[in-house]
């Protein structure tokens, strides 16, 4: 397949974005407030004994048109009560349990959920999905975080928009593995195990697990008014397993995405707090093992530019791609339909429009508001069978509402 050539004017823009960001900062307070967990640990805690309750209520309408990914709505909640005691200031182990549950719904799939969930199965939960969470939190120095058990994942990580979306928040349980997280003036490192699928002998599916490695690079001298960060990004997810005889499918899976970019963040001498923002990200993907993807190898560019605006933040952005598959990020940035996996996108192009307001309540709560539009601008669809047909500009639009709670009671101190 011939590679795509990028308009004149978008290689321009690119190529200047590219040029005047050299590296990267922390994901923005907006962001904090709805999506991102906070750390539990506390340096004075040492024999506190709490009980920390962490929601997320949300109601999220998706009306998509493009070929990637057919419309529906997300409305629940998430809810995750845990005890935390804390023997040393630099130990913390909590104990708890999640609870998902969509409105209208009764009867839940009783497995992980990766994505979306799909209906697998006649084993089942009522009334809500439910896992047991653990974490053993340790910090042996000021800059390192080891964590075994229930991470702070999903949003946590940072990840750039291709490689993972917001949406997972609301739709996928929390990862559990191992993470450790490095963190000094000029750098953030996030790597992490989530172990998605455990398998037994003569089980009829799959191990899975995903290995993940986030890193935020920021060479700006911290009194600088304009600062620069650079993220490196990592996601491998492995599917496979030897002791899973019956299973239907076999096949040792191996996928890689990963990223690079450049962005800033400019603050505005204003009345209001102001600040303008720009990325520019280069994604890769990987089928490393497998033939169950119709893709061995593809790539896209992305570039967004936005301002910040007292609590609110907008951004418009430009994507193309070619042969690029994304494991854990929107269908829309990716070349193959989720509804019809044998459907491929031929060098698909997008523009896209985000729109959003966060804040606080009072310590331990917050709430937000999004709205996003995704236009595919004209595109080739080959289907299984080798035909071809041409689908014309499809524009489709997000909405949600959200309240995030983390409050913390103090039960005992010792």
């Amino acid at each position: 397949m011939a590679t795509p050539r990028l308009p004149h004017s978008v290689s321009r823009l690119l190529l200047c974005l590219l040029l005047m960001l050299p590296a990267a900062t922390v994901r923005a307070q907006l962001d904090s407030l709805v999506y991102v967990s906070p750390d539990s640990l506390r340096h004075d805690g040492k024999g506190e004994l709490r009980l920390e309750v962490e929601n997320l209520t949300f109601l999220r309408d998706n009306e998509y048109k493009s070929a990637c990914v057919k419309g529906y709505t997300l409305p629940g909640l998430w809810l995750m009560p845990t005890f935390t005691y804390q023997p040393l200031h630099n130990l913390q182990l909590s104990a708890g349990m999640y609870m998902l549950h969509y409105w209208g719904a009764n009867k839940y799939p009783n497995l992980n959920y990766s994505d979306l969930a799909e209906w697998k199965g006649g084993q089942t939960q009522r009334g809500f999905h439910i896992l047991p969470v653990f974490r053993a939190h340790f910090k042996p120095t000021r800059r390192l975080d080891i964590v075994l058990g229930t991470l702070y994942g999903k949003a946590n990580h940072g990840l750039v928009e291709p490689l993972y979306s917001d949406e997972n928040m609301l739709s996928t349980d929390p990862e559990t593995g191992a993470q450790v997280r490095w963190r000094t003036r000029v750098a953030d490192v996030d790597a992490w195990i989530n172990w998605e699928s455990f398998i037994f002998r003569n089980d009829n599916h799959q191990e899975s697990f995903s290995f993940g490695l986030s890193t935020r690079l920021r060479p700006s001298r911290r009194a600088a008014r304009m600062q620069w960060y650079l993220p490196v990004q990592l996601l491998f997810q492995h599917r496979g397993g030897e002791v899973n005889t019956t299973a239907a499918d076999r096949e040792v899976k191996t996928w890689l995405n990963a990223a690079v970019g450049a962005g800033f963040r400019l603050p505005l001498h204003t009345r209001i707090p102001v600040a303008l923002t720009g990325e520019a990200t280069a994604s890769w993907f990987s089928q490393q093992s497998g033939t169950a993807l119709p893709f061995d190898k593809g790539y896209g560019l992305y570039a967004r530019l936005g301002a910040e605006v007292w609590r609110c933040r907008v951004q418009a952005g430009y994507w193309q791609c070619h042969d690029f598959i994304t494991l854990f990020g929107n269908p829309h940035f990716g070349a193959v339909s989720i509804d019809d996996h044998s459907t491929c996108l031929k060098n698909p192009k997008m523009l896209t429009a985000h729109l959003e307001y966060a804040a606080p309540l009072g310590k331990g709560f917050a709430w937000g508001l999004d709205a996003r539009t995704y236009a595919q601008l004209p595109v080739t669809l080959t289907h299984a069978d080798g035909t071809t047909e041409r689908k014309g500009m499809a524009v489709g639009f997000a909405a949600g509402i959200y309240l995030h709670i983390y409050p913390s009671f103090l039960l005992r101190r010792w």
